[in-house]
């Protein structure tokens, strides 16, 4: 073969290995939010990942990878320290300061937009199939997560009357929250064909008894994380007013992991389906206490 010939082959044999991604296997990719991380695994990423913040708990595999503390107080010598290559973060991640300085090194941040909605969960993942050289993946994924969407969808259009739910974010210290509007909490709700309980106010706030009675929710929605802190059903429902609820007197109490209902990552469909069937298809499996 001539050496033009040679040259020309050389160049499509690239182009091919790039197609695949394989171009861009030396990245070292530290993931600073819990969807970030989920997706960069979900499209075959997962070996170039050399650390993850402390929310970053799916799949198992992130768990044991370096710690590089909350995605909200980051320190730019952890992050350094394991030499990266490029830190995928949210436009929620930082200190901004700590996010300049770690550019400052030479090191790429790609900051993505944390919304809470369908399109914003699958411009993170196109965003990031980019960024791995995994488009066509980053594509299928989309169309996968759009589809269960849309099922579940189209089975709600001609289903029950919504039913109200609220949502209740419980902390450690019996810190417990309430979800208005514009929340993921609250996104999720719409998605799988509930109705928020709360719709005064935007974000989070205390949860005070008069509240809660006078939202009378249907359906009592937590993290199973939360529900663990509050000490199951029983501690939740010593809690001031929300034994009186019509959801603790139905037994509507329902728990799901966090990352899977909080995270907007690529489980978005199968989260949505989850809790859509844990709203219309209940299996009441605890029983309330008396109500005094």
């Amino acid at each position: 073969m001539n050496k033009p010939g040679i040259f020309f082959a050389l160049v499509l044999l690239l182009a091919g290995l790039m197609g695949r991604g394989v171009g861009f296997a030396a990245e070292r990719i530290v993931t600073v939010s819990p969807a970030a991380t989920e997706i960069v695994f979900a499209l075959g990423g997962g070996n170039q990942v050399v650390g993850v913040d402390t929310t970053s708990l799916y799949p198992p595999e992130a768990q044991k990878l370096p710690k590089l503390g909350f995605h909200r107080q980051l320190s730019a010598e952890g992050i350094l320290s394991l030499n990266p290559t490029i830190v995928i973060c949210t436009d929620q991640s930082g200190p901004e300061t700590v996010l300049r300085q770690i550019e400052d090194a030479g090191v790429r941040v790609e900051r993505l937009a944390s919304g809470h909605d369908v399109a914003d969960a699958q411009a993170r993942i196109a965003r990031i199939g980019e960024i791995l050289g995994q488009p066509e993946a980053a594509r299928n994924l989309i169309a996968r997560m759009q589809a269960q969407v849309e099922a579940i969808q189209k089975l709600l259009a001609h289903g029950p009357t919504p039913l109200s739910v609220l949502f209740i974010y419980a902390r450690g210290g019996g810190t417990l929250n309430v979800s208005g509007t514009g929340t993921a909490a609250d996104a999720m709700i719409r998605l799988a064909g509930g109705r928020n309980a709360v719709t005064g106010y935007e974000g989070y706030k205390p949860l005070t008894s008069e509240a809660v009675v006078t939202a009378a929710p249907d359906v009592l929605l937590l993290t199973t994380h939360g529900l663990e802190e509050m000490g199951g059903v029983d501690g939740l429902l010593k809690v001031p007013g929300l034994a009186h609820t019509p959801a603790a007197k139905n037994q509507r109490i329902l728990a799901l992991d966090d990352l899977l209902l909080l995270g907007f990552g690529p489980r978005l469909g199968e989260a949505v389906t989850e809790l859509a069937k844990a709203l219309y298809c209940p299996v009441p499996s605890h029983p309330t206490p008396a109500v005094p």
